[in-house]
């Protein structure tokens, strides 16, 4: 079965729970945290009223496209560049962008036709059609950036079939292409620009056919001015500044608070946010929040004793509390997570949920005591999770305390660190037995969500997964009929019956739990009571062409 080379690459740490503050082990006490000092709500923002200013901790590694694989750089590519999709603002839904409308596809699922947008030129004046989108396309491939699997892996051919038409034949069915097309690393870029070359990357330019227009990019800012000859909406401002504070969240905040900056986003630690959240409740600011995309999930290794035994799997999803785990470690700056795919999806079912509860520590008791464990006979399960996170440290201490309390010793998690490098080459080995962990998408569509856990294009119930995705997340989780219904609903275009078909898959995780999912992000954005239109994608991605002061 072919599959998606699947890294452990993930793409920059945006940051939200970066620093985390003391967290008491006994359940029968809340955790406490030093407030953030309070400074005076600012009077005024940055003076120039036709520009907005931004505040960020994220530095962009590069701004070409085809090797663009962090937030911060896709957040510049999605306003200079366009690609031939998008997503409808605050939804998941795909829509046309340089593309004139959805692609025609084919019966057999691998002949993509797509219609281009005309009367649209580049930054630097070369006019926009099938050509230059070939080129563009081509480019992301054959220049062998950080993303280039995206595409390599599955398209077979780019052809400009027509002076405004786009063929691109596909090695094999997959219903989600469209969502690959809508990342803003696929972007259009001018072909005088740029070039096609292993390694041949422009990383302190971007030119495309975006509403901003990029003129300065340096180690603390990047600024981006109105592009007048844009063929769509007009931006509402003439010019964005981009401040970064690299790595720096307390810079970031005080300038939010004095005014340096209109908005702050990406990214604030939870207190931080929690002092702010207080401030917009008064009226100093407003609070932009938007669910995430990204999941946080604990790992079983399903061919490790004692997890072989499905009873202890089971008893480990009935046990977990999700919302002690967001209160008490989090700051309530999360969801409940009850599948690998995220509410944001319309495919998401809370089979979890369904099967076990929000928490049901008298369902864990009873699995545990049916696998044949007592508490003079405990289950015990090493819990293991990189040293360079605080938050996932706090959570293992925290499901081994509220275990001890609910269960009397029945089973006992042992929270274990290693650095970071060793944590993520060992998970394909099998070294450990349980693993927390997140998950950034690579695209927007509920496969990413799925095929990435249960897909094994090797292995069998005996051996468990040998070689595929859920080797290397460090499950070893094979099945047969997953491996199907992935095979499936990658070749199903009928959106009713995919999403039937997702649900299958989610039912059936919940049943086998190779995986437990925690929570999903929030995202937040602050801005100043003079500023409009801040929306945050669940792309995680900012419109700044909407952003206005009043």
């Amino acid at each position: 079965m072919e599959r998606f080379p699947q890294n452990w690459k993930r793409i920059a740490k945006l940051g939200q729970f970066i620093a985390i503050f003391f967290l008491c082990l006994t359940l029968t006490i809340a955790c406490g945290g030093n407030k953030t000092s309070q400074t005076n709500t600012p009077t005024t923002t940055t003076t120039d009223k036709d520009r907005i200013t931004i505040g960020t901790t994220l530095k962009p590694r590069t701004l070409d496209p085809a090797d663009i694989y962090d937030i911060a750089g896709l957040n510049i590519a999605y306003n200079v560049g366009e690609s031939l999709y998008t997503y409808e603002f605050g939804k998941t839904t795909i829509a046309p962008l340089l593309a004139q409308e959805m692609p025609k596809v084919s019966q057999d699922g691998l002949t993509y036709t797509i219609p281009l947008r005309q009367g649209v030129t580049f930054h630097d004046g070369t006019p926009f059609n099938a050509k230059a989108m070939e080129f563009s396309l081509q480019r992301f491939i054959k220049n062998g950036g950080k993303p280039s699997f995206l595409l390599s892996d599955i398209v077979k051919e780019i052809e400009a079939t027509g002076d405004y038409e786009l063929t691109i034949q596909l090695k094999q069915p997959f219903a989600a292409f469209p969502s690959i097309l809508a990342t803003p690393t696929a972007c259009a870029v001018s072909p005088k620009a740029y070039a096609i070359g292993v390694g041949k990357f422009n990383p302190n330019q971007l030119i495309g056919t975006g509403a901003y227009k990029l003129t300065e990019f340096s180690s603390d800012k990047i600024k981006l001015e109105a592009n007048d000859q844009y063929w769509g909406e007009k931006p509402a401002n003439k010019g964005v500044n981009i401040q970064v504070f690299a790595g720096n969240s307390a810079n970031l905040l005080n300038s939010f608070r004095t005014g340096a900056i209109d908005v702050a986003y990406q990214s604030l630690d939870p207190e931080q946010i929690k002092s702010l959240l207080e401030g917009s409740e008064k009226k100093q600011w407003q609070t932009i929040e938007a669910p995430g995309t990204v999941v946080n999930y604990l790992t079983l290794n399903v061919q490790q004793e004692p997890l072989k035994k499905v009873e202890i799997r089971q008893a480990i999803a009935a046990l977990i509390d999700r919302d002690l785990i967001i209160q008490r470690v989090l700051r309530g700056q999360a969801e409940p997570l009850y599948s690998l795919v995220p509410t944001s999806f319309d495919v998401s079912k809370p089979s979890f949920q369904d099967s076990y509860g929000a928490t049901n520590p008298n369902k864990a008791k009873e699995l545990l005591e049916k696998a044949g464990f007592s508490a003079t006979n405990p289950v015990y399960v090493q819990v293991w999770y990189s040293s360079g996170s605080l938050v996932r440290g706090i959570v293992a201490k925290t499901l081994q305390a509220y275990a001890k309390k609910e269960l009397g010793g029945l089973i006992e998690f042992e929270p274990q660190t290693v650095e970071s490098a060793s944590f993520f080459s060992n998970l394909s080995k099998g070294t450990y037995p349980t693993t927390l962990a997140d998950w950034y998408p690579d695209f927007l569509d509920a496969d990413n969500y799925v095929q990435p856990f249960l897909s094994c294009s090797k292995g069998s119930i005996v051996t468990g997964c040998t070689e595929g995705a859920s080797q290397s997340r460090g499950s070893f989780y094979w099945s047969d009929r997953a491996n199907q219904l992935i095979e499936q609903q990658r070749k199903e275009l009928d959106a009713t019956k995919r999403k039937q078909i997702f649900a299958e898959l989610q039912d059936l995780l919940a049943k086998d739990v190779p995986y437990v999912p925690l929570w999903q992000t929030k995202d937040y954005a602050f801005a100043h009571n003079g500023v409009a239109g801040t929306i945050i994608n669940p792309s995680q991605n900012f419109a700044f062409w909407k952003i206005v002061k009043k």
